[in-house]
């Protein structure tokens, strides 16, 4: 089963100094048929402007990671870790037994893109951990770069759940496949150009959502940036 989710069918909100698209129900978007996929719960892309941002709030037990496409995003916690999360890194957070942090635009002149994706935990309780680490354009250029995996496997950032996440760039005729094992999902955001998927046209902004597939075949990018996660039932 392949389904596409189009841009325009996610929730939309709008709160001036925030616009945000959810792929799944949050907040004051409730969709029944897209409460998450798997244990991804949510997928948020998010634009901050400038000279604004997010004030400390909480979170726990749920693996929270955070993908910057364009601008910086100031981020600020209770563990004591104030980083700066540009283009190219990834940020993973676990909130664990509980966390507060804050996560600001502080440029005066430009937009934070960025998407804050929550997969549920296979562990609860913990005390709350906090990674980060830079993945350049050329570890993802033409095929799939690993950048969040339960044991951290090639130099990605250690989730505690049951999900590995790729990031890849493919033009032309750059393709990139992913094998599913029998019982696991899979979901494809396209963050930005074209891109097939199984044969199937996104533009930015869609989804692609796959259960009892054995693989995810990527061709015909233009300027495309993904998102490829393997997932649990």
């Amino acid at each position: 089963m392949l389904h596409i989710r189009r841009s325009d069918a996610r929730g939309y909100a709008d709160h001036g100094w925030l616009k945000s698209f959810h792929s799944f129900s949050f907040a004051d978007y409730f969709d029944p048929a897209w409460m998450g996929w798997g244990n991804l719960r949510v997928i948020n892309e998010d634009r901050i402007a400038p000279g604004t941002g997010f004030g400390t709030h909480g979170h726990r037990d749920m693996e929270i990671i955070s993908y910057v496409l364009e601008g910086n995003l100031a981020h600020k916690d209770s563990m004591g870790n104030v980083k700066g999360i540009p283009p190219g890194d990834v940020q993973r957070m676990s909130a664990g037994s509980g966390v507060r942090h804050s996560e600001f635009n502080h440029a005066p002149d430009q937009t934070t893109h960025f998407l804050q994706i929550w997969i549920e935990p296979n562990v609860t309780g913990i005390p709350p951990g906090y990674e980060q680490k830079t993945f350049v354009a050329e570890d993802k250029r033409g095929r799939l770069r690993l950048v969040a995996s339960p044991d951290g496997a090639d130099g990605s950032v250690q989730i505690h759940a049951d999900a590995s996440l790729y990031a890849g760039l493919l033009d032309g005729t750059e393709s990139a496949e992913l094998a599913l094992a029998p019982g696991r999902k899979g979901y494809v955001h396209l963050v930005r150009g074209e891109l097939a998927v199984n044969g199937q046209a996104l533009k930015a902004g869609d989804a692609a959502v796959l259960a009892d597939e054995s693989q995810i075949a990527l061709t015909q990018g233009r300027d495309a940036e993904v998102l490829v996660f393997d997932l649990a039932a």
